[in-house]
């Protein structure tokens, strides 16, 4: 299936503590240096920070880093820690006397899972996972199902989500890859697939009584997206590649966007391959064809998620690392 480090240059990084209370962590997806990047959000409660500086109309257009996290807003300080880092290694918006790290960043809700409300991704968590993407290798594998962002992921309040991640490569060259952390309250929308095997993590047949999953406390869920490219494109075209990405959602996830859900995706364009632009036809082509490729992608990144939730065990007392050599 692929991953996001298909994309050249991409790497990623998670940190996660599943100890004495914890069960939450941070995933850093970690661009080469001049990505650009924007994001739509079309979940109704979404936790997130600096997406306004993503929108085509702002000054920036270049991302550092994105965030994925636990915690809903508190864990949004988490971010905290990765521009601290990015700060240290001079990647960010320059500015007199140094530059501002551009850092956006979105949330799941998973308070209190590991027992403890107040056991929350912090800043030295962030900084962490950072760290682990960059000590990556190029075209590293990325850690799946419960690390990271995923560590604490429900689905349908019921089973375990987690990460999960896909890529395709088209005719042109161009690589488009997605990153999903699924802590969503639907459920997989689950049809025969050459590519995809249902996940053994879940009771199919429980699955078509759904009310039952949907009974006692309010529902607090997210899906959080990255999509990452090697094509050349500009911000508006970044946001709207990010808008057509939720399409991938609504067709792995019944329902999907929510009032309850926090969905959210953000569009990475590393700029290594040109897009056939040679006339206005072969521009329209060119895009809606990487375009519908990155809903497919977020479909199969989110059933890999899925699929690949499973228990993981860390020292007790300790961060665990995954990501890092």
């Amino acid at each position: 299936m692929g991953s996001l480090t298909d994309v050249p240059g991409i790497r990623v990084g998670h940190v996660q503590r599943h100890d004495a209370g914890w069960l939450t962590g941070v995933t850093v997806v970690l661009p080469p240096p001049g990505t650009v990047g924007s994001v739509d959000v079309q979940g109704g409660g979404p936790a997130t920070h600096e997406t306004d500086a993503l929108d085509p109309t702002s000054l920036v257009s270049v991302v550092d880093a994105v965030v994925l996290t636990g915690g809903s807003a508190y864990g949004l300080a988490s971010a905290g820690g990765v521009q601290r880092w990015c700060e240290e290694n001079g990647r960010g918006f320059a500015v007199p006397g140094g530059v501002v790290p551009i850092v956006p960043a979105a949330a799941i809700f998973d308070l209190g899972r590991g027992g403890d409300f107040s056991a929350r991704p912090t800043p030295d968590m962030g900084y962490a996972a950072t760290a682990a993407a960059a000590g990556e290798k190029e075209g590293h594998d990325v850690g799946r199902g419960n690390v990271g962002a995923g560590t604490g992921a429900l689905l349908g309040r019921t089973f375990k989500g987690g990460v999960g991640t896909a890529s395709v490569t088209l005719d042109s060259g161009v690589v488009v890859a997605a990153l999903a952390v699924v802590n969503a309250l639907g459920l997989p929308i689950v049809h025969p697939s050459p590519v995809v095997e249902p996940a053994k993590t879940l009771d199919f047949d429980r699955l078509n009584h759904r009310e039952d999953k949907l009974k006692g406390p309010a529902p607090l869920n997210t899906t959080l997206v990255v999509v990452a490219t090697n094509a050349v494109l500009d911000v508006a075209e970044c946001k709207r590649t990010a808008a057509a990405s939720h399409a991938g959602i609504a067709r792995a996830l019944n329902p999907s966007h929510t009032l309850a859900d926090g969905d959210t995706v953000f569009c990475l364009a590393t700029g290594g391959v040109a897009l056939d632009r040679s006339d206005e036809t072969a521009r329209q082509i060119s895009l809606i064809t990487l375009q519908s490729a990155a809903a497919d992608v977020v479909r199969l990144a989110i059933l890999d998620g899925v699929a690949s939730a499973e228990p993981v065990s860390t020292p007790a007392g300790d961060y665990g690392v995954y990501g890092a050599e």
